[in-house]
């Protein structure tokens, strides 16, 4: 199979995506259900400000939809097979050996 560069780019952002452990937790928070921004913050021990910068990360990422609900915005998966595909990494991680971290590690971005 030929992989386009299309299907590389998806790939990359959605591994930027992951690479922040903030993100992680908002995508495996909106795997459970959507949420509003407040209860986001509140579960995740975050403020506001922080939340809504990797929500639009997110957003931009391709990965999240924001959902106008009357005067407040709710936030969901973009797409359900993403949640199916959050787990099955985190099947797949687990054959990783806890002590071993990814070189890349240190570096941070944003799609």
């Amino acid at each position: 199979m030929l992989t386009t560069a299309p299907d590389i780019e998806v790939l990359a952002r959605f591994g930027r995506a992951l690479a922040d452990p903030i993100r992680c937790r908002l995508l495996l928070a909106l795997r459970e259900a959507p949420a509003y921004p407040s209860d986001l913050a509140d579960a995740l021990a975050i403020s506001r400000t922080r939340l809504s910068n990797h929500l639009a990360c997110l957003r931009d990422c391709g990965l999240v939809s924001a959902v106008p609900d009357g005067r407040r915005t709710r936030y969901e998966l973009a797409d359900h097979r993403l949640g199916h595909a959050l787990d099955d990494l985190r099947a797949a991680v687990v054959a990783v050996e806890a002590d071993r971290t990814c070189p890349d590690a240190e570096r941070d971005g944003c799609c």
